[in-house]
């Protein structure tokens, strides 16, 4: 899983952001940037409930629905990807500057390792070979339980974020 950024890479992306917000004339608030930022220092998987409890937690005075639309754009100028795994919930992730990679996720815990096999980037060069086609991404993702049930178990108890948020939504 990918750690935090370095403090030249929040300036790059940052910068980038700013460039499509002023291109696409939407308003460059700083709560907008701060999601941004809070993004690339954590680093991993997240939702966005997540990232907003965890902005909360920090001190950040940020609403969800800011959370949530600062998102859509950063979609939108490929600063972030979104992936389904498997659930109703989209889930997010840096995209700038990370290797390309694939994901496990456990049915069970909701746990997701990353990996990345170079034998991926030989069946993608001889597909293109063979059916004359040009592969611009891919996405793999391999869903099990984790090899430990004990483990397991306890990665649910402590899956980022979710304590914070099935805490809110009970309240």
């Amino acid at each position: 899983m990918a750690g935090p950024a370095t403090e030249d890479l929040i300036t790059e992306v940052t910068e980038i952001f700013r460039n499509y917000l002023k291109e696409k004339k939407h308003r460059q608030t700083p709560e907008r940037l701060m999601v941004l930022e809070e993004i690339y220092r954590a680093g991993g998987h997240f939702d966005a409930d997540d990232m907003y409890f965890r902005m909360k937690n920090i001190g950040y005075r940020v609403s969800r629905a800011t959370v949530y639309n600062t998102l859509d754009l950063l979609l939108e100028c490929g600063l972030v990807q979104r992936h389904q795994f498997g659930k109703n919930q989209s889930i997010y992730e840096r995209a700038y500057a990370y290797r390309q990679h694939d994901h496990m996720i456990c049915n069970k815990c909701g746990k997701v390792i990353e990996f990345c096999d170079p034998r991926l980037q030989e069946i993608k060069n001889m597909m293109e070979k063979i059916h004359g086609f040009k592969v611009d991404g891919h996405s793999l993702q391999l869903y099990g339980t984790c090899s430990n049930p004990d483990e397991c178990e306890q990665e649910e108890e402590t899956f980022p974020g979710k304590s914070e948020a099935a805490a809110s939504k009970k309240e």
